[in-house]
């Protein structure tokens, strides 16, 4: 049973008041499932899902086929799962079998209020959909309305630098008190300034190769070709590089390679597949 404030066991007993009545202020969406029934495991943690999403806008009403014989017989059920949307006592929707959420959205957004949408996860899908200017305006805005909403403020010091404005997300970092600094979002951030402040000194990419062409083990092309990576956003490639320019010369610039990887994991997060797989490779060479 699903601990959700949006989904309960419907009865023969209580049918009539949780579903039929309720229905006047509420929809009720009625799912009759099995546990024989396999498309049932597809489709049940959709719908607890969108319950919980939809935050009340629509009530979900599980009915066990199985333990609720008469029940299932007095809605018609042929098959299952059934499900079977209801407001105002009448049944004005509905679907058997397992359908994709997208269309299952469909039909609740005929009849249900969608929910309102997240500004935060409105601004992080742009911003992961490559608009950035449009996720700095929501989150600006959202800044605005609560200063004190620190998630909010790196993020936009993140876009701040990600846009060139490097000056504006270092203010921004500095400005945080000494316990978030050592947050991981906080980390992300200082570790993305500083990479992009190298941008500048560094050789092009095509003169590096070319260095690395002639001498495979050339630390200072290695270390810059995987700062160039890194800007580009090819990090297993830039990964691969301090790595082997600590097989090379581990030593090179009091062991800046492996300070670089441990920047950069602290930029990506451990999240990140391929934060995941060096973090093995360096603790193998280490140890």
């Amino acid at each position: 049973m699903s601990n959700s404030p949006y989904v309960f066991e419907a009865t023969m007993e209580n049918f009539q008041d949780s579903v039929m009545v309720a229905s006047s202020t509420t929809p009720i969406l009625i799912d009759v499932w099995a546990d024989w029934c396999a498309p049932y495991k597809q489709l049940m943690p959709l719908l607890e899902k969108l319950a919980d999403e939809y935050k009340g806008q629509f009530l979900l009403a599980k009915v066990n086929a199985d333990e609720q014989q008469q029940l299932t017989g007095s809605l018609g059920v042929r098959s299952l799962p059934t499900v079977i949307l209801v407001k105002d006592g009448q049944a004005v929707d509905g679907f058997n079998g397992a359908l994709p959420e997208s269309e299952i959205r469909k039909v609740l957004d005929k009849h249900v209020e969608a929910p309102a949408e997240d500004p935060y996860e409105t601004a992080h899908k742009r911003w992961n959909d490559g608009d950035a200017e449009g996720a700095l305006a929501i989150l600006t805005g959202m800044n605005q309305a609560d200063p004190e909403n620190l998630k909010v403020l790196i993020d936009i010091a993140q876009i701040k630098a990600e846009l060139g404005d490097v000056e504006t997300a270092e203010q921004i970092l500095e400005s945080l008190p000494p316990e978030e600094k050592l947050q991981p979002q906080a980390k992300q951030l200082a570790a993305r300034i500083k990479f992009i402040k190298q941008a500048g000194e560094l050789p092009p990419v095509a003169e590096l190769e070319k260095t690395l062409a002639a001498e495979p083990k050339d630390p200072a092309a290695l270390h810059q070709l995987a700062l160039q990576y890194v800007l580009k956003e090819e990090n297993g490639q830039a990964m691969e590089l301090l790595i082997r320019l600590m097989q090379a010369d581990s030593a090179y610039k009091d062991g800046i390679a492996r300070t670089t990887l441990i920047e950069l994991f602290d930029k990506l997060g451990n999240a990140n597949a391929d934060v995941r797989a060096y973090r093995r490779k360096l603790y193998t060479l280490m140890h």
